[in-house]
């Protein structure tokens, strides 16, 4: 028994010789399987729950993969080597960075509401339409579109090839946040691109204001200048959607004063992620954040003077 090997793959292939090995695999169609699988997407992009009548749909964007974690997913002068150690230990991506696009369709019965529309075309993003079917809405389904920031991964998903995609929805968004960006001398390519040619469809709120019945929408600034997050009310069980306002959904929580390199206010974001993540708690809201790991759903935690994300617990019904 103290000479017993396990019987893995590759011993399995020296015991039986690599070309009886294959022809046996070819015989049972294993080789064309193993093809069929590398070309099917890891899931089918999208995430769905229920809190009482209300249905929930995280959806995938896609991903972008490549550069450094650092320094934009952690600015703060000469904490790099920190904040690197920290993603290590929790086995998150620090080079090449990945990084998640998570827009969220909310049905209510009543309304069915996309918050954020994702990056757009791309080899890896641009996915918010398929992954949407998947879940067995189509673009024509969606009657209100809710923009919690005017970046590009939040808004170009609005249009295709130089269409709308959502054209039978009502488009949603801050007031301050769409005066900001409107009101540049030289707005940059895809404010010029996406929100220009649409800034007659636009409605625009504030703080507090009601989206949709049900969808209420809350100022978190900072990130960029009028940031507004989405709190939802599914009988009684609160969810909020932080847009970018929770930022990294590691470093910001484990490190109270951490902030983005996009983040525009660095010393406001970090106020307003203060009292986001302590309302959080204290409500015991269901959170999703736009770039935290998939599919981005938990609760918020207190740890210590700091936090931690509790990731919801993925069920496939």
């Amino acid at each position: 028994m103290d000479k017993v090997k396990r019987l893995n793959r590759r011993n399995f292939v020296k015991l039986a010789g690599a070309t009886s090995l294959l022809a046996a695999s070819q015989s049972l169609g294993f080789q064309a399987k193993a093809q069929d699988m590398a070309s099917v997407p890891n899931g089918a992009g999208f995430y769905r729950f229920k809190q009482g009548d209300t249905t929930f749909v995280i959806l995938s964007d896609g991903q972008s993969v490549g550069g450094s974690a650092f320094p934009n997913w952690g600015a703060n002068e000469g904490r790099q080597d920190e904040f690197s150690a920290t993603l290590a230990r929790y086995g998150a991506p620090i080079e090449p960075f990945i990084n998640n696009f998570n827009p969220m369709l909310v049905d209510t019965g009543k309304n069915v509401i996309l918050i954020d529309t994702g990056l757009g075309g791309g080899d890896t993003t641009g996915q918010t339409v398929a992954h949407m079917a998947n879940a067995g809405y189509k673009p024509e389904d969606i009657d209100t579109v809710f923009i919690t920031h005017a970046h590009p991964d939040h808004i170009q998903g609005l249009m295709s090839k130089g269409a709308e995609v959502f054209g039978n929805a009502q488009l949603i968004m801050g007031e301050a946040e769409f005066k900001f960006w409107t009101g540049m001398s030289e707005a940059p390519p895809f404010i010029q691109n996406v929100l220009i040619p649409l800034k007659d469809r636009f409605s625009l709120i504030n703080d507090g204001d009601e989206i949709v019945p049900g969808l209420s929408a809350v100022l978190t600034p900072g990130h960029t200048p009028g940031h507004l997050s989405v709190l939802i009310d599914a009988e009684g069980q609160q969810v909020m959607h932080y847009g970018d306002a929770g930022g990294h959904y590691l470093l910001s929580l484990m490190y109270p004063e951490h902030f983005l390199g996009f983040d525009a206010d660095k010393e406001l974001v970090v106020k307003t992620r203060a009292t986001l993540f302590d309302r959080s708690v204290a409500d015991d809201l269901l959170v999703v954040g736009y770039h935290f790991a998939w599919p981005g759903v938990g609760r918020i935690l207190r740890q210590d003077k700091a936090y931690r994300f509790a990731p919801a617990f993925f069920t496939w019904s």
